[in-house]
């Protein structure tokens, strides 16, 4: 059983903060060594300009004042949002904080006008896919051409 979700405050901040700049470095790191060959800049954008708004948002999830989790929201098209750049540190993981960043970015999303919120994520990270499962995601097929993905996600706002 998962342990108690400890408390959080979900602050959103700008892609290139202190906080949110210390997650994706780790997020690098773990993702480089899961998918060899993998870097920030090959497959879809996940830059700066995309997590703006009002069509994007970046979120950091902070824990007695450390940054412990992220996640980004980008405009895929005039209905559709995408949820990048989902890390929880490992000290973090298994309480919630993951599914509290999804909760936020799926209600910027609807407050942005979006109707659908899609992700995607690569075959090493079945705890992902099933966190993207539980939370009402259903498998849909290759919309962004991701060559490190192997599962992709839409759900209706």
């Amino acid at each position: 059983m998962a342990a108690a979700v400890p408390s959080v405050e979900l602050r959103e901040e700008a892609f290139d903060g202190e906080g949110t700049q210390r997650l994706l470095a780790s997020f690098i790191a773990e993702i480089s060594e899961l998918y060899p060959g993998w870097l920030p800049s090959r497959g879809p954008s996940a830059v700066a300009a995309d997590f703006t708004p009002p069509a994007g948002r970046f979120v950091v999830a902070y824990q007695a004042g450390r940054p412990v989790a992220c996640a980004g929201l980008k405009r895929f098209d005039a209905r559709t949002g995408e949820i990048k750049r989902v890390y929880v540190a490992p000290e973090a993981r298994r309480r919630g904080v993951a599914r509290q960043l999804l909760d936020y970015l799926e209600g910027v999303a609807r407050a942005a006008g979006y109707e659908v919120a899609r992700l995607d994520t690569g075959a090493h990270q079945p705890n992902a896919v099933r966190l993207f499962t539980a939370a009402g995601y259903r498998e849909i097929a290759d919309y962004n051409a991701n060559p490190f993905a192997r599962h992709w996600f839409e759900k209706r706002l």
